[in-house]
């Protein structure tokens, strides 16, 4: 008696069927995407805000656009695994609450840098990052880094970045309709009180440069984060 081998019903249903294969492919590859992806455009479908976190200012999120632009997610991760080597070297590890306001997030899985979740916490100066993008090299002799000198000659267009704010706000960051409408006051204020720190240590650069907008972004990271869970030992 012969007996039918477990795969026959695919030989029936896909061999010699190339079309038939094909389209059932591209369905279960959408549905599987469709159900990762989504939950990053929804505030109610992702993770709730951990105490303390708040969105993005106008500024920070333009640097955040301008990090994706220039892939640097390609070499640096934003996730400190809960392990302890990982923590002596980068601090806390990451809550999910942390990322609630990224579209998308970026937690990558390469780490031909250091992972940049906690930098805002680590290295807090603006003009160790302004030089840090400039020349890589001046201040760690051993990176790879590409230098980024165009950011600071770039300028920010405030009618961009108040776009990407009321996108954010579409997909649930809660942005206030004033929010949206002064971006370009906000980003005048931060990326100001930014570029005279840096004139502080002989740097001069515009307020608008992209540049401060990667500062202002670099030096946000982790910090909130950071601030609500020394807030939770405190408590104990």
């Amino acid at each position: 008696m012969s007996v039918e081998s477990p795969y026959a019903w695919h030989r029936r249903l896909f061999e010699g069927r190339a079309a038939v294969f094909a389209i059932t492919a591209t369905l279960v590859a959408a549905i599987g995407g469709i159900a990762e992806i989504a939950p990053m455009y929804s505030a109610t479908l992702g993770p709730k805000p951990m105490e303390g976190i708040t969105p993005y200012t106008p500024l920070e999120l333009a640097g955040r656009d301008i990090y994706v632009r220039e892939g640097c997610y390609n070499c640096h991760s934003q996730w400190v695994r809960p392990f302890r080597d990982e923590v002596k070297r980068y601090g806390e590890w990451s809550r999910a609450g942390e990322y609630a306001y990224d579209r998308p997030f970026q937690l990558g899985s390469r780490r031909i840098g250091p992972d940049l979740m906690r930098v805002g916490v680590r290295l807090p100066s603006v003009a160790w990052h302004y030089e840090h993008l400039m020349d890589p090299r001046k201040v760690v002799p051993q990176s790879i880094m590409p230098r980024y000198p165009w950011l600071a000659e770039d300028r920010l267009d405030p009618e961009d970045v108040r776009a990407s704010v009321a996108t954010m706000k579409k997909l649930g960051v809660p942005y206030s309709d004033e929010d949206v409408a002064k971006v370009p006051e906000q980003i005048a204020e931060q990326g100001g009180a930014i570029a005279n720190s840096l004139k502080e240590s002989g740097i001069e650069v515009a307020p608008d440069s992209e540049m401060v907008a990667m500062i202002a972004y670099l030096t946000r990271l982790g910090v909130e984060g950071h601030q609500a869970l020394a807030a939770r030992e405190g408590d104990k």
